[in-house]
């Protein structure tokens, strides 16, 4: 892969506003070399509910689909897989391509190495799937309720 085009990954992935936040450059380059690139076709499963993902996906292009209630999209910058990835049971969710997608893809091992040769990435990361986690949680609860997404005159 070119230095332009890693580059430019390394920016969709950095600049997101709704993928791991706290990460910084220097974090992303260490995680771009270790990973794997993967292209999806549109349709075609990148999280398999009831699979383990034994990593996380780290989308680069393309938007894909989680395939539960509410359902929503996912966009270049974002994660997939990391419920999986942090408690390592089977995946919550079908997260399907709903076009050609481009996504690294960094195994657990990998990563777990990373984080003992680089402890502030480690906490780097972890923080940031922590936000990514709550975000995604308060979605869920203020679709079933959305009374909740209201806060009361004592909360104002």
């Amino acid at each position: 892969m070119s230095n332009v085009s890693n580059q430019r990954e390394i920016a969709i992935l950095s600049n997101s506003k709704l993928g791991l936040i706290y990460l910084t450059a220097n974090d992303w380059a260490l995680i771009a070399d270790k990973a794997v690139r993967r292209k999806f076709k549109p349709g075609e499963k990148i999280v398999e509910q009831g699979k383990r993902t034994r990593g996380i996906f780290l989308l680069l292009s393309g938007t894909a689909s989680v395939q539960i209630p509410p359902p929503r999209e996912i966009n270049a910058g974002e994660a997939c897989g990391e419920i999986s990835f942090v408690d390592e049971l089977p995946a919550t969710a079908d997260v399907v391509a709903k076009e050609a997608l481009d996504a690294y893809f960094v195994d657990n091992s990998t990563l777990q190495s990373m984080f003992e040769l680089f402890p502030h990435l480690g906490s780097r990361f972890y923080h940031s799937l922590a936000a990514i986690l709550s975000r995604r949680l308060r979605a869920v609860i203020t679709a079933s309720d959305p009374a909740i997404a209201k806060p009361s005159a004592s909360q104002s």
